[in-house]
């Protein structure tokens, strides 16, 4: 079998651990692929830590013993979670968006696998350490995110539905009032998507009253799942109380002006810090 000479080993192991974050990789595994000791591994996965802290990538934590192995933790490094903040406001505040009515057009941005990539990268370096099981979203502009941050912390998505369907099997509804309309709304969730006691994060897209994301936490309470977060792409400066109140914006929405041809959005200031 071919041996492979340090450097080679270095490039691959960081190819692997950005492909996989937060998946606790054995030295067994890297011993099968490149035919080296654990000891030689263990000191390659040594100097790829040093490196992935000097450069401000994240982390690389190690666990020792018999079945030791290492885990890459994306957390971003203030300078890239600035860029990309301040590159999210440059794309949502273009007026081309603006609908009639004060509406935004999101679609394409949060079809966009690059951009939607980068919202990931924030959002799962914010919750890395918050041992969560599982990603709950809404239907629909809100999955691509929840998808790529189930994958950045390595973890399955549940999609709540609108409406209930057959392939869904057994579900579990419930009604809740939008914040921003107070009506009266049903979502809805397969009782296979998620297990019992599960440790929840909750992802959306867009919040303006709140009412969504107070809903999917109220279901989870029938599961009996904890729901250790909130995250949501975009939030409206108003109402100034939302039906939520522990919950993470990356952007906060000041105004839109169809007149004026002016969309007011900024980040949320506590991320820069």
């Amino acid at each position: 079998m071919k041996k492979y000479k340090r450097n080679q080993r270095i490039g691959a192991l960081m190819k692997i651990f950005a492909e996989k974050p937060n998946y606790v990789f054995s030295y067994n595994y890297f011993s099968e692929i490149f035919n080296a000791a654990k000891s030689t591994i263990s000191e390659d996965v040594a100097i790829v830590k040093e490196l992935v802290a000097e450069l401000d990538y994240g982390k690389i934590e190690t666990i020792s013993g018999a079945s030791g192995g290492a885990v890459f933790v994306p957390v971003l490094g203030t300078k890239e979670r600035t860029d990309i903040l301040n590159d999210l406001c440059d794309l949502f505040s273009n007026k081309n968006r603006i609908l009639p009515g004060g509406f935004m057009y999101l679609t394409d941005i949060f079809n966009n696998p690059g951009i939607v990539t980068n919202i990931a990268k924030l959002i799962s370096s914010e919750f890395a350490n918050k041992k969560i099981d599982c990603i709950i979203t809404v239907e629909t502009k809100g999955i691509p995110v929840a998808i790529l941050t189930g994958q950045k912390l390595n973890v399955p998505v549940a999609v709540i539905r609108r409406n209930n369907k057959v392939t869904e099997g057994a579900t579990v509804s419930i009604n809740y009032v939008s914040g921003s309309s107070n009506n009266i709304q049903t979502m809805s969730l397969s009782r296979r998507s998620l297990k019992e006691n599960s440790r929840v994060l909750i992802v959306d897209d867009f919040m303006k009253g709140g009412g969504t994301c107070k809903g999917m936490a109220d279901m989870m309470r029938e599961f009996n799942a904890e729901v250790v977060g909130t995250a949501v792409v975009i939030e409206t400066k108003e109402p100034n109380k939302k039906l939520v109140d522990d919950y993470l914006s990356l952007l906060v929405l000041n105004r839109i002006s169809e007149k004026d041809g002016i969309v007011d959005i900024q980040p949320n200031y506590k991320l820069l810090k």
